[in-house]
């Protein structure tokens, strides 16, 4: 019988003990057992313990998802370190503050990322080794630095087991989605990696048996925790992509033999919305889980298959809400809470609000380490989340009578018209339901009445013409008049986060356009 785990290296290590030919992880052509990955971490170990990353230290990575970064991390686990994943779409000055924010002297880089590293090396004094996986030539543009190859890492002398770790001691930083606003480092505690797998394998019902797919980076939440560590915790197997792709998605799935797969933002809609085909059935997966389900939920199930589950989670806690598989669907909920979490809805003042109410969701756990520890060199961010000793989400729900929650919107997503207050979320769910209608982002912007107007910045279905009086009759007939949005954007693309969220901060700080139409302006270009 398998021993509570320390960690992620030390269920690593126990499962390539026990199963070590079932398949762990693969990424695209490569495929890696558990005693395989737990070698291929042991020997990474090996040389980075050789070359001096001790217990604690903060070591980043900026790589593209594969195997090797699997490795890399269960390595850093195993040597105690704290492994500081990048987002590979940080850029210039983001990416400055995330590479010094916690002082780390060594970078796991791919040779790919290594311009963007190479742009900013005036703005790194504490970055002094570099591990560079990939094109050795990479290494022209990070003059100063000492440049050591990965792959020699993988050729080294396997290094001691895991060591013992703490509950609370830091296992990773994870950087929030940055969809709204800057990124936060949230640090994450060795148990919180445990015990948030084990909760999520128990509540989906996840087995060894399973191959748990994911097209999301693995420095988000989703990929890691939810998919690599509750693999691991299950005894059964993380299947990982680049990136999410509409084209490729069903092929990966059958490719993999995948049984559960992640969802996120628009992806559904994107994968709704293509041509039916004969193959749409043609696939192993049983359950799709992730936020939010769409109305058109039902007909997702029949046309492909696959129940739909929607849950809530944040990098800061973890999945605290779930619906469970099996279970009838209560459309627009998230879930209810479940153990170690006690959830509570408060107003401004602190004070719970009644059934059925709007409030901010607040957590606590009835464990220990079950959410971030604090936001890495941010006391001022840290207070204030958890002010009144509640962890502050900034997320507006409201409960019913049978503990169900409703996600109503951000309290930093809230756009205020002539004194009503407008949820994005709302909006967006709305127009996302239009059939020609692949994509909508909804925000405010400046209004001469002060306060905001209402703009949406939407992606048509290809092939089809939507025009902006299309999509302000879909509001009008929908919602009330006050959310019936004044600018209409139609465009090809959206900016988005690496984890496929709209970055909603970017068309906000765009505006109004020239290829705006107003609708208060009788339907012209603004």
């Amino acid at each position: 019988m398998m021993t509570e785990p320390q960690n992620l290296a030390h269920l690593l290590h126990a499962r390539a003990a026990v199963t070590p030919d079932r398949l762990a992880l693969c990424f695209e052509s490569d495929t890696l057992s558990y005693r395989e990955l737990d070698e291929r971490a042991a020997r990474i170990a090996g040389g980075l313990g050789t070359l001096g990353v001790t217990r604690g230290e903060p070591v980043a990575v900026l790589l593209e998802t594969s195997c090797d970064y699997v490795a890399a991390w269960m390595a850093l686990t195993r040597l105690g370190a704290l492994e500081v994943p990048i987002n590979t779409g940080f850029r210039g000055g983001a990416l400055a503050h995330a590479l010094n924010l916690t002082s780390a002297k060594r970078l796991i880089l791919d040779a790919s990322l290594a311009p963007l590293v190479a742009e900013i090396r005036d703005q790194l004094p504490h970055l002094k080794q570099v591990f560079l996986r990939g094109d050795p030539s990479a290494a022209q543009g990070l003059g100063g630095l000492s440049v050591l190859r990965f792959e020699e890492l993988l050729d080294a002398a396997p290094g001691g087991p895991p060591i013992a770790t703490d509950p609370g001691e830091a296992a990773l930083l994870l950087f929030t989605s940055g969809s709204t606003g800057p990124s936060k480092a949230c640090r994450i505690p060795h148990r919180y990696t445990i015990r948030q797998a084990q909760i999520f394998g128990s509540q989906l019902g996840v087995g060894p048996d399973d191959v748990l797919y994911a097209p999301f980076p693995l420095f988000h939440a989703d990929g890691a925790i939810f998919t690599v560590a509750a693999a691991l915790a299950a005894g059964g197997t993380a299947a990982l992509a680049s990136r999410f792709s509409v084209t490729r998605f069903w092929d990966d799935c059958r490719r993999h033999g995948a049984t559960l797969f992640d969802y996120m933002g628009a992806t559904l809609t994107m994968l709704y919305k293509q041509p039916p085909s004969p193959r749409d059935r043609e696939h192993q997966v049983r359950l799709g889980w992730g936020v939010p389900a769409p109305l058109w939920a039902d007909a997702f199930e029949a046309r492909f298959g696959v129940e739909l589950v929607e849950v809530y989670g944040l990098s800061d806690a973890g999945i605290p809400l779930y619906n469970r598989p099996g279970e009838p669907r209560r459309v627009g909920s998230c879930g209810r809470a479940v153990a170690p979490f006690d959830l509570r809805l408060h107003d401004t003042r602190g004070i719970e609000v009644p059934t059925d109410e709007v409030g901010e969701l607040v957590i606590r756990a009835d464990e220990p380490h079950v959410i971030l520890s604090d936001y890495y060199g941010n006391p001022e961010a840290t207070a204030e989340a958890f002010r009144d000793l509640w962890f502050h989400t900034g997320d507006l729900m409201r409960r019913d009578g049978e503990g169900y929650f409703y996600f109503v919107g951000r309290l930093k997503d809230i756009i205020r018209r002539r004194g009503e207050n407008i949820s994005a979320f709302d909006l967006e769910q709305t127009l996302l339901n239009h059939p020609d209608l692949v994509e909508a982002v909804a925000y405010g912007v400046p209004s001469e009445m002060t306060e905001e107007d209402v703009m949406v910045t939407v992606v048509p279905r290809t092939g089809a013409a939507v025009t902006a009086q299309d999509v302000v009759d879909w509001a009008a007939a929908r919602l009330a008049k006050h959310m019936v949005p004044r600018y209409v954007r139609i465009t090809d693309a959206i900016p988005r986060t690496e984890t496929e969220k709209p970055a909603k901060y970017q068309l906000k700080a765009l505006g109004v356009t020239s290829d705006s139409i107003d609708f208060e302006a009788g339907g012209r270009r603004a």
